[in-house]
Parts: structure tokens; sequence; C-alpha cells
């Protein structure tokens, strides 16, 4: 194990011995105090820099780290997809905001000493910590835009480096750490650290915010519904819901408190409603493009949610359907083109039987609609996300054919795109779509139909959505998280 050093010409906290635990809650403490002194170090050294004290050595620190060695081939219980590693030898992983994952970190480790019966250490690993995701934290403190110092940034601290901020783990690109060692989990610190700032741009509400069951939506007509729940739910003492956050970090527990909306809406505005253990449920409006929904699921994917459904609108493909009937994705056609360099288009994207059939029951429970009745108003098959929003203004001999040689129901451009890179951060994901228009068959979406549209609609199909995940809630960890989601050589941390 090699342990981070700091020369003559560098100023780091002092070195630390690394320890070995047999106790996850310990370990966490350990990784907590690694955490905090490493930024505490960074932050007091940047405040004294920007209150001018130019520093006289290089300022550095290391995220803490997890690290275990095996030496068995003895067979763990894999009917579990995560917890145990493949093979014997070191694997590790950096880590960073274990004050926010604590009860991740708590089990994944828990589930290490169960399974392999030999400790883990904490130390420091070789991963300096950037400056700017130490003080991210900090009420009062920012970093200066690149030369509004007198003297380069990047000479005294260490900054985010992005030739090793990458998805090399959950592509299966070979990632090994420096010294050789295999990945414990599938984000390093660093990847985990981008995506927490980026959440905190495009939302405008914290990480620690975000809840495990995530809805994403295309409308902002979802919001006011999703707040008149909350609101109900928060007025139930029985709910189990114990607050309500909205943008800016506008916590409300008083039912009938205000929710001021801000004068500038974020890109992805964001609700939660909040439950104990993040078992509550996180709305988000990702707009209208895949574009969107990838830069959406790339960063809250770092939280390890347990689940992420898309319950947005679509274009009904066949003649058979009225606008209103819903749409339950059992597979995609995928032109939506964003995930081609990570996730090949000849990679097939299962539905999940759990998902599938928490949005089923769902729809059966809110519309009083059982077996063949269902079929009335909703139908399974493959849904098409294209990165065109008027591919109707086209030749469309084209896309129509591939549309109908895919067998393709419903049309989006989304739901390929939550759900490919559901599949490949190892998140269960599923899709619920309501039609609301028919390009194919002259039911344009146009301002009068909408209209009613929405009134009659988006209510009834919110509270599907909410529904499964309420269900999904109640199913154990190891049953949502299926094994199909698990490469031949998986980071034994979910």
């Amino acid at each position: 194990m090699n342990i981070p050093v700091a020369d003559a010409e560098t100023l780091t906290p002092p070195t630390v011995t690394p320890e070995e635990f047999t106790d996850a809650t310990a370990a966490v403490d350990r990784l907590c105090e690694l955490y905090i002194t490493a930024t505490e170090f960074l932050c007091k050294n940047f405040s004294e820099t920007l209150a001018g004290k130019r520093p006289t050595a290089r300022i550095r620190a290391f995220y803490p780290e997890i690290r275990i060695t095996t030496t068995s081939h003895a067979k763990t219980d894999t009917r579990l997809s995560f917890g145990h590693v493949h093979q014997p030898g070191t694997f590790a992983t950096s880590v960073t905001r274990p004050d926010l994952f604590r009860y991740y970190l708590k089990q994944q480790i828990g589930l290490l000493l169960e399974n392999h019966c030999v400790p883990v250490t904490i130390c420091l690993s070789q991963t300096p910590m950037p400056v700017h995701f130490a003080v991210a934290g900090q009420k009062n403190m920012t970093v200066p835009q690149d030369g509004a110092m007198d003297f380069p940034l990047r000479d005294v601290f260490d900054v985010p480096d992005l030739s090793t901020t990458n998805d090399d783990i959950v592509n299966g690109f070979g990632f090994e750490n420096p010294d050789g060692s295999g990945p414990l989990a599938p984000f390093t610190a660093q990847r985990v650290d981008y995506s927490l700032a980026r959440l905190s741009h495009y939302t405008a509400t914290k990480p620690e915010h975000f809840q495990n069951h995530i809805l994403f939506t295309n409308y902002q007509f979802y919001f006011e519904e999703f707040e008149a729940y909350a609101r109900a739910q928060l007025a139930d003492p029985n709910s189990g819901y114990t607050s309500f956050v909205g943008t800016g970090n506008v916590k409300i527990t008083d039912p009938d408190a205000p929710m001021p909306l801000p004068d500038k809406q974020p890109q992805m505005p964001t609700l939660h409603l909040k439950r104990k253990g993040k078992g509550g449920i996180t709305l988000v409006n990702i707009g209208v493009g895949p574009s969107n929904a990838k830069t959406a699921t790339d960063h809250i994917a770092v939280l390890r949610p347990h689940a992420w459904i898309m319950v947005g609108h679509c274009a009904g493909l066949r003649n058979s359907q009225s606008l209103g009937d819903f749409v339950l994705a059992h597979a995609y056609l995928r032109e939506d083109h964003v995930l081609d360099d990570d996730l090949p288009v000849w990679v097939p994207i299962p539905a999940l039987a759990e998902i599938q059939i928490a949005l089923e029951q769902a729809v059966a429970g809110v519309t009083k609609l059982e077996g063949y009745d269902l079929k009335r108003i909703m139908r399974t098959g493959t849904v098409a996300s294209l990165d065109n929003r008027n591919w109707e203004l086209r030749d469309q001999s084209g896309p129509v054919q591939r549309l109908s040689q895919s067998r393709a129901i419903a049309l989006d451009m989304e739901s390929a795109t939550i759900a490919a890179n559901g599949f490949r951060f190892r998140v269960p994901y599923g899709t619920l779509l309501c039609v609301s228009d028919k390009p194919l068959h002259g039911e344009l979406k146009l301002p009068g139909m909408a209209s009613d549209f929405y009134t009659t609609q988006v209510a009834r199909h919110l509270h599907i959505g909410i529904r499964a995940m309420e269900s999904l809630r109640e199913m154990p960890l190891e049953r949502i998280h299926s094994r199909k989601l698990r490469s031949f050589e998986e980071t034994a941390f979910l």
C-alpha cells in the first residue's frame, strides 16, 4: 500500500497510518474524520490565501480511501448482485462526502465484511482533493475564476482533473487504480464531487435533499400536482413524509407554508418529498431532449438511487390509441444518439420485472381497471426516442418504416436515454408515458387539445408514478437491484 507523503515543497495535513476495521460504523466514522481533516486544511489555507497571504509551498490534501484484500476463492451468496468482489485481489475506492453517503457506505462495507470475513482498511488515497470541491460546502467561500488572483491557482492548489474524472469504471473500460488495485465502487471521489457540484447548479437544490426514488418528467405541469400531493402528505401525520423541498432549498414541514418561486428558474427544476432514510420521492423536470435526459441521469447516478422512472408525454403511433392512454415501455428503439459512445446501440436494454409490475399495478390501482380491461387504456411495447423533435417535417418514409419494423407504439425524446443510462449506471429504470398527440394520424399537439389533455390527465399520471415508487420502496433492496444490470466483473459496491 502506498501512503501519500509530502515532499519538502508541499504542505499537507499530518500523515496518517492505515487502520483496519471489522465494524462498518467505525470504518465510516474514520472516513468522516479523514475527510473533515482534509477539507478543513484546504479551506483554512485557501481562506488565508484569499486574505492575501501567498502560500510558500504547494497546499495539498488527499481523499480518504476504502481498501480490501481477499485471497480466497470461496463462493459468496451471489443471489445479491452486489456486496462482494468477483475474485481474489486488492480493491480500493477513493471517497468523498462520507457524511452524505453514510448509510450507503455503512451498508456496502458491512456486506464486504460479512461476505469475505476480512477487515477493510481505511487510509488516505493517492488522489489529491481539488480545492473547488473542498470549499463547495462553505457559505462564504468560493473559488475565483482563473486569472482573478495574482498567481495561477493551480500552482498552489489542486484543481479538478478531467483526465481522471470519467466513467471508465461503469463503462467497463478496464479501469485500474494508480497502484494496480481494482475498483471497489462505480465512481471515484472526483467523479462524485463533479456530479454533486453539477446537481446543485442544474437543479438549484442540494444533493442531500435527493431521495432514493426519482421521477423524471418533461413538463412543468406535473410540478403543481406534485406540490399539491406533497402538501396533502405533510397534512397527514401517518404518511411518513417529513418535509417538502423546492428550488433554492426552500424547505417546509407545514402543509400551509408558502413555497416562494425563485426569480430565475434553474435549468432542471426539482422538488423533493422527503422521508426518513431517503425513502421519499424526488421529481425532476428535465425539459425536452435526450441531452438533458443524459445530463440529469449522469449526475443523479452518483447518489446511487434505488430506482428512476420516466413519467412524460409521448406521441402515440397506433391508430387504436387515444389521447390520454398510457404506454408501458417494454423495449426501446434508441435513435437519441447521446449515449452511442458510452453504450453502443447493439446493447439491449431489458425491461426489469420488478419495475414493470409496480407500474402496471399502479395503473390498475389508480384507474380501477384490471386484467383485460386494462388494455383499453394502456399498451405495453417498444418506445422510440429520437433526437429530432420535428421529425414529422422530414420525409417520413424512412423513420416510419423503422418505427413500424421495431413495433414501436410510442415516440418521445427522453425515455430511451433515461433507461439506457439506468442500465449503464446499474440504476433500476422504467418508463410510463401518456399519449398527448398522434402525429401520424393528424392529431397534433395544438393549444386547445393540449389544455383539455393536461387538465384531465396530469394528476392521474403523476399519481400512478408516485404509487409505483411507494410500492418499490417497500420492496427489499436485493429484489430491486437486479443481476440483469451487472456485468462480468462488477464492483462490490452497488
